[in-house]
């Protein structure tokens, strides 16, 4: 398989029309060829006019561990080119900024997941393209989660920077996918390009999104491996939650906890209200002590999930169930547990953190709600999820 970058550098004829151009490049630590060559120093060396970079959240070079930690702008001392922070003063390109280039390339790892920044910056950067006129091309990587849909759609009025527009939780494209619907759905005038893969097989096993033979770079600090990115679409609640995701540990979003629940008997509760919602995967009781983070040098009991070896199963998992069915299991043991966090997450003010994630109050509320069962989530998810596979049809490249 080879990725996009790794095409637009073998073929002088996708090159072509870079050429005279000023190039700018949108990465993370883990913009890197099959060698392991970063794309920004594989670009230059294929004698492209670089002339800027962007950062999107956690940085360039991903040095900033947690959320809602900016990054400033810097020269890159290697090509002495200006790194512009998209996670810093702002988060849309500034006039300034879009000044430096012609066409961006945006080379980034995206884990298939509404909530994770990166595809807000697509399509901040393809709004910024479309007003100044410039190309955007997407060098598109795989979508490590795979084809898969789940979870509720983005209401109106919940847009944020971790909520780009009506989409599910786990969307089931590609970044360059992505782009195509962002382009169509928002009515976007604006220069747009895929530069797709090579042999790209999504429905394919053993790895589906993620080719056996890829080596794993960290797309941001607490994305580890690939049980994670897996796992990410339920985990990546837990950050609306008092519970810990595992910040602090070496396993981040692939396991939750606190010192004051009792991890079996959450995951008896889970078995005895939905089993169907656990298939897939296997869920082992552990005992860890974040280094920092939630309930820092705590004892936390807690539930890792292993969305990987033999219990894989990939058209079966459903992580944002899972983790819901957690949340569910939890208010049942313990009526009067403060579940929810209260502060302004991604910058939205007003709003508990777990809606926001969401784009939405109706999970929270359906956890809330010692009445509802498991059929009630599926009655407002699955039309939803239904809904969407049809909507991004269009749209898919592989």
């Amino acid at each position: 398989m080879k990725l996009g970058v790794e095409r637009l550098l073998a073929d002088p004829e996708l090159r072509r029309p870079l050429e005279g151009k000023r190039v700018a490049l949108v990465a993370h630590p883990a913009s890197v060829t099959r060698d392991l060559t970063h794309s920004l120093d594989a670009l230059a060396a294929a004698g492209l006019r670089l002339t800027a970079a962007f950062g999107p959240q956690h940085g360039l070079r991903g040095d900033k561990q947690d959320n809602m930690v900016e990054s400033p702008d810097f020269i890159d001392p290697v090509h002495e080119i200006p790194v512009f922070s998209l996670y810093g003063e702002v988060r849309r390109p500034t006039g300034q900024s879009m000044s430096t280039f012609d066409v961006v390339l945006i080379d980034l790892q995206d884990l298939g997941c509404r909530i994770y920044t990166f595809i807000t910056t697509l399509l901040y950067m393809l709004e910024a393209a479309a007003e100044h006129g410039k190309a955007v091309w997407v060098l598109d990587r795989p979508n490590p989660a795979g084809r898969p849909v789940e979870g509720l759609m983005l209401q109106p009025g919940w847009e944020s920077f971790v909520g780009a527009g009506p989409i599910p939780m786990r969307h089931g494209l590609t970044l360059g996918e992505l782009g195509r619907w962002f382009v169509d759905h928002f009515k976007l005038d604006v220069d747009y390009r895929v530069i797709e893969m090579e042999g790209y097989r999504p429905d394919e096993g053993p790895g589906f999104g993620w080719p056996a033979d890829r080596v794993w770079v960290n797309p941001s600090p607490n994305a580890p491996n690939l049980n994670m990115a897996r796992c990410y679409a339920g985990t990546v609640m837990l950050e609306g939650t008092t519970l810990s995701e595992g910040r602090g540990t070496t396993r981040p979003l692939e396991l939750f906890g606190a010192p004051d629940i009792e991890a079996r008997a959450v995951i008896k509760v889970m078995r005895d209200l939905a089993p169907q919602w656990l298939d897939g995967c296997a869920l082992r009781d552990i005992s860890f002590e974040p280094t920092f983070h939630k309930h820092v040098h705590q004892l936390c009991s807690g539930v890792h999930i292993h969305a990987e070896g033999d219990a894989y199963d990939h058209a079966a998992f459903k992580p944002w169930r899972l983790q819901s069915l957690a949340f569910k299991a939890i208010r049942k043991l313990f009526p009067g547990y403060e579940i929810w966090r209260d502060f302004p997450y991604e910058y939205a003010f007003g709003k508990l953190p777990i809606d926001v994630i969401n784009g939405s109050q109706l999970l929270r509320e359906w956890v809330d709600d010692p009445a509802a069962q498991p059929g009630d989530l599926d009655a407002i998810t699955i039309p939803d999820e239904q809904a969407w596979e049809e909507e991004r049809r269009p749209f898919l490249l592989y």
